[in-house]
């Protein structure tokens, strides 16, 4: 996944305003096995059914935003609770 620093400074989490950085690979892999096991829903109440392949994390760590086809979904109903 590719997301330009330039890019990654600017953009924060639509909820708080606050800085966003990419999530790590051990993250992201832990995540999908709870997509394909059904156990992951998006702040908004839908099922997560696409696994995750690059993702930007709330720096308190709280809330992840999906990265599809290398753009950020910086939607509050599609950001994912991950406390």
């Amino acid at each position: 996944m590719m997301i330009s620093e330039n890019l990654q400074r600017l953009l924060v989490c639509p909820e708080t305003k606050r800085p966003l950085k990419l999530a790590e690979p051990a993250m992201l892999e832990k995540l999908n096995q709870l997509i394909q096991a059904g156990q992951l829903r998006k702040c908004g109440g839908e099922p997560v059914s696409e696994p995750l392949e690059g993702a930007l994390v709330r720096e308190d760590g709280a809330r992840l935003y999906p990265v599809r086809e290398g753009i950020p979904l910086m939607l509050v109903d599609e950001a994912i609770a991950i406390e």
